[in-house]
Formats: C-alpha cells, structure tokens, sequence
C-alpha cells in the first residue's frame, strides 16, 4: 500500500514539473522574440529563417519637364493625346487658360519606364524650340532594397508570433502574443504602402508639359488696330467716370472749402 501511494506522489511530481518546464519555456522564447527576433531560430527549431536579402536590379525613378512655343495648341494637344495612346500613358492632369497676349495649356503625363524614351521623341516632333527641356533619372535602388527587406523581415517576425500562439497555453501569453500581432501587422501595412507607392513611382515616368502660343486668335487678344484705340478710350472714360464719382462723394468738404475761402478772401483782402 505504501509502494503504491508513494508512486502516485511521485506521478504527480514529473507531470507537474512538465508543466513548469513548459510554461518557462513558452515565456523564454517570448521574451527572446521582442528582445532580438533574430535570436528566436536557434531557441526553436521549427521556426523560420528570415530570408536572405535578394540582389535586385538598378531602380530609377525618371521625370522629365517640357515648355515650349506652339503655332496650335489644338493641334500640339491632339499629338500629345495620340503619343499618350499609343505609349499606353495616362493624362494625370490638364490646365488651360488665356491672358491678353497669349494662351496657354499644362499638361501631367504618367508614362511607363519602359516607353518614356520613345514618348519623349515623338512628342518632340514639330517642336522648333525648347524654351526648356529637362530629363532626370533618380537612382532608388537602395531605398528600394532597403524597404522591402524592412518589409520581409516584419512578415517573417509575424510568423514566428503566429507559431508561439500556437505553442501559447496560459491566457495571458495569448493575449500578449495578439498586442503584439497587432502592432507589427500595423506596420507591416505602412511598409507596404510605402512600397507600392516607390513601386508606381519606378514603373511610370512623370512627364510635365508647359505649351503657349502667342497667336492672337487662339488668345483671344484684340490684334484690330481701331479695337485697340476703342479700348483705350474705353479706360479712360472708365477713368474720367470714378474721378467724377470721386468728386462727388466728397461735395460737403468741397462747399466748405468755397465758403471759407470766399470768407478770408473779403475779410483779409
């Protein structure tokens, strides 16, 4: 009777300890993951390696900004619009206006990289002059690298979270593990816009495009000789009409004036 109690204790006691044992481990490898995730393989054998880095090719953003003199702006706008098609571009943005002497239209352009050589050649067909012309290439690549190594190494600490809620008995390492799920999918999210968007960047060239014509009807400016005299004579009736205006807004000061004057000059003459 006494053998029998005496291996139920001791039953009791290995179960018990596994359990300790267990749990201690559980927090060790938690703790180890917020303090160097990197640390985490070599407690866990099960776990994922993070990824080595991959070499990539060179990344460029490129721009390009154009302005120059046009005989037609309708007819410089239709080529344009054709040279977008057949590049598969998109019109990002277009403005247009006119002042006295001249009228104007400005125009954003999105070109895939690929195309963006060939799009600025076509265009440039026609074209006499270049008030100006600049073409800038902005190299990426580390920026590019570095981003999406931030980003992979962020996805490879989620799966290593993912694993220990996994492994995760007690309910406060559940609920720890979740916080910190939470956070890094939270960051893994902006990583990835941030990419997307140096992605977009990268594959489709900007191109700005600042045409005017100085040709007085497509301005809309007056070239008639006998208008512009019209005009002018316009003004300055327009400027004889507030003098006049002006004068009368101010009678009562006027008619002080002439009495005080007609006083001192009877009085003082």
């Amino acid at each position: 009777m006494k053998n029998i109690f005496f291996s139920i204790c001791v039953l009791f006691m290995v179960f018990g300890c596994k359990d300790a044992v267990a749990t201690a481990d559980s927090k060790i490898v938690l703790s180890k993951v917020e303090a160097a995730p990197e640390m985490v393989a070599e407690n866990t054998m099960d776990l994922e390696m993070p990824p080595e880095p991959k070499a990539t090719e060179t990344q460029v953003i490129r721009t390009s900004n154009l302005r120059f003199e046009t005989n037609d702006l309708n007819e410089s706008y239709q080529n344009i619009q054709k040279a977008i098609v057949k590049h598969k571009g998109t019109l990002q943005n277009d403005a247009s206006g006119k002042d006295y002497a001249s009228a104007f239209r400005n125009l954003t352009i999105r070109i895939p990289n690929t195309n963006f050589i060939a799009f600025l050649d076509e265009i440039s067909k026609g074209v006499n002059h270049f008030d100006r012309k600049e073409i800038s290439s902005q190299d990426v690549t580390e920026q590019y690298i570095d981003l999406e190594s931030r980003m992979n190494s962020k996805k490879t600490l989620e799966k290593r979270y993912l694993q220990l809620l996994q492994k995760a008995n007690k309910v406060s390492e559940i609920i720890e593990i979740e916080a910190k799920l939470a956070q890094i999918r939270e960051e893994i999210e902006a990583k990835e816009g941030q990419f997307r968007y140096l992605k977009n960047q990268i594959s489709m060239s900007t191109v700005t495009i600042e045409m005017y014509t100085n040709d007085a009807s497509q301005s809309g400016a007056t070239a008639s000789f006998g208008s512009k005299i019209w005009n002018e004579i316009k003004s300055g009736f327009n400027s004889l009409s507030g003098f006049i205006l002006g004068l009368i807004s101010i009678w009562p000061y006027l008619i002080i004036t002439i009495i005080v004057s007609r006083f001192i000059y009877h009085n003082f003459k």
